[in-house]
């Protein structure tokens, strides 16, 4: 439970700090406009929120451009057609995160009258919105009082008072100082300056300790050295699974895509097919597994890394007749020029590029 605080020393420094050197972000409500009574949009915060995970702000910003120029509210996405939006977010990664960006505005919009609830426990309840982004909205979005907690934050606050528990068990421990800290008074603003803090100032390597606004109670940088922390625990090395894309191409420039299943990894974006692959074990890795009968020849091999394996696909390449039935009704043939328009995860167009060097530039055309 967050005290009712008006301000705290640490919350003063930080806030003059930030009202100098905050960063201009196309989703941010700076102080200046929020001097002149513009106030956040909830939407936009939300969006952008969602964006933000895992993901830095530069990969966010054309992507956010995108969603507003389609989509400029909540219920312009909510009715948007479901493969839109991940032909969209196609490249941004971590695509559960769109198929919950859809199911939470439609939720918003037939449920709420196109308005968020504007605490983090109605943010709670809505799809795909955990402990984090309910109190980055609320915070941010609705000016409520909010422990808001990122990696960027926790860099910070496990300087600020040298927490030398490793990661992620040291999370409640980060999270109740940043209670204690953040005030009641422009907790919004006070969550932003912690972020910008972190990636500006307070970064991982070479952190800036004589620009920071907390220097002078800054445990981590009196006492010990700063870039030792957060304390992580040791990796985990990632699994190594294997499997096979095939690219076929028709006479008329065509590529053969699909699309997965709704559930599970990379869910209701478009493949070309691929052996049974998963996070836990292998798929088949040679041309012995293509869809059907062709003249597969091998193209080479991609790496992808993912959050928890890595996958090695074997890369091959056919060049079929027009009008080949393939024995799937999943499946359809798509320009080579038109693969941009597609819900392609980005290890599907590695794989496309190692057979097709070409497909994805301007110049394209089918080798």
């Amino acid at each position: 439970m967050l005290q009712k605080t008006a301000s705290t020393s640490h919350a003063i420094a930080l806030l003059r700090w930030y009202d100098r050197h905050h960063r201009e972000l196309p989703w941010r409500t700076s102080p200046a406009m929020a001097e002149k009574g513009k106030r956040a949009d909830p939407y936009h915060v939300w969006l952008s929120e969602v964006m933000l995970q895992q993901t830095t702000v530069q990969a966010v910003k054309p992507y956010f451009a995108k969603f507003l120029g389609l989509w400029p509210t909540v219920r312009d996405l909510a009715s948007a057609p479901s493969e839109d939006v991940m032909a969209a977010w196609a490249g941004l990664g971590y695509y559960a995160r769109a198929r919950n960006l859809k199911k939470c505005a439609e939720t918003v919009a037939s449920a709420h009258g196109g308005i968020f609830p504007d605490t983090e426990d109605g943010l709670r309840q809505l799809p795909g919105i955990g402990d984090y982004t309910a109190a980055a909205v609320a915070a941010i979005a609705f000016n409520r009082q909010a422990a808001v907690m990122d990696g960027n934050v926790e860099r910070v606050i496990s300087r600020l008072f040298a927490i030398d528990a490793p990661l992620p068990g040291s999370k409640p421990a980060m999270k109740t100082r940043v209670a204690e800290i953040t005030p009641s008074d422009r907790p919004g603003d006070f969550a932003q300056a912690m972020m910008d803090l972190g990636a500006t100032i307070c970064t991982p390597k070479r952190p800036a300790c004589a620009l920071c606004p907390f220097n002078s109670d800054c445990l981590a940088l009196a006492n010990d050295d700063p870039e030792r922390f957060p304390v992580k625990a040791a990796k985990k090395q990632k699994p190594v699974r294997l499997g096979a894309a095939f690219i076929a191409v028709n006479s008329r420039g065509e590529i053969l895509l699909r699309r997965r299943e709704e559930s599970g990894l990379l869910g209701g974006m478009t493949e070309v097919p691929t052996t049974a692959w998963t996070a836990r074990i292998d798929g088949g890795t040679d041309e012995s597994y293509a869809p059907f009968a062709a003249n597969w020849q091998p193209a080479g091999a991609i790496v992808h890394v993912f959050t928890h394996f890595e996958l090695r696909l074997s890369v091959f390449r056919a060049q079929v007749a027009e009008g080949l039935q393939t024995g799937r009704n999943d499946g359809w043939w798509e320009p080579v020029t038109n693969l941009d328009a597609q819900a392609l995860p980005t290890v599907m167009k590695k794989a496309i590029s190692q057979a097709i060097p070409m497909a994805f530039e301007k110049n394209r055309k089918v080798l």
